[in-house]
């Protein structure tokens, strides 16, 4: 399947250091006639980093989407009921936001918009990118492996030396996953 006509909510939040990795993906996407849906947690909205200026990054996403981001609970609850989203990405998902997801908490942008999608049995990719993945994120991620309508972007350990429990997604694939998750096939290897 191909991304052309399809909605596609792309929410993004705080592993800062994926962003201008995964921002030329939301382009991808578009250049392949996906509509994409832009939505960033608060901290991702609001933060600069030493990875870049939130207003910038803010600045490219809505260009490239010609939409406003989502950034509020208010205006992510929408999405499910009003048929917004056919598949959406996180990316990049964050251990928090992976625990959130696990144990069903819905405080945040990010998880009130794949709740709110998920309500219409859609799928949700998970691109992950967080520094415990391989110790206090690993529950939290088998739970999400094994659950209906959740695919993984794959993903590997970034730094095996310096950061060994580090795990992040490999965004050349994200494109390929949406279009497998389409169909509601899991791109394989998860691991690479």
């Amino acid at each position: 399947m191909n991304l052309e006509g399809k909605k596609i909510g792309f929410v993004m939040t705080g592993s800062f250091c994926t962003f201008k990795k995964t921002i030329p993906k939301i382009l991808e996407i578009t250049k392949k006639g996906g509509k994409v849906l832009p939505i960033m947690s608060n901290n991702a909205y609001n933060f600069d980093t030493k990875f870049g200026n939130a207003k910038d990054f803010i600045t490219e996403i809505e260009d490239i989407t010609k939409q406003k981001i989502i950034h509020s609970i208010i205006d992510a609850e929408p999405i499910g009921p009003k048929k917004l989203t056919d598949i959406m990405i996180i990316a990049p998902c964050s251990g928090n936001t992976i625990a959130k997801l696990a144990h069903g908490i819905t405080d945040t942008v990010a998880v009130m918009a794949a709740k709110s999608h998920l309500r219409n049995n859609n799928p949700l990719v998970i691109a992950i990118s967080t520094n415990d993945a391989l110790s206090g994120s690993a529950e939290n991620i088998g739970k999400i492996l094994n659950r209906k309508n959740y695919y993984f972007v794959p993903f590997k350990q970034d730094n095996p030396i310096t950061k060994p429990r580090s795990i992040v997604f490999d965004p050349e694939y994200i494109i390929k996953t949406l279009e497998l998750a389409l169909d509601r096939e899991q791109i394989q290897p998860i691991i690479l």
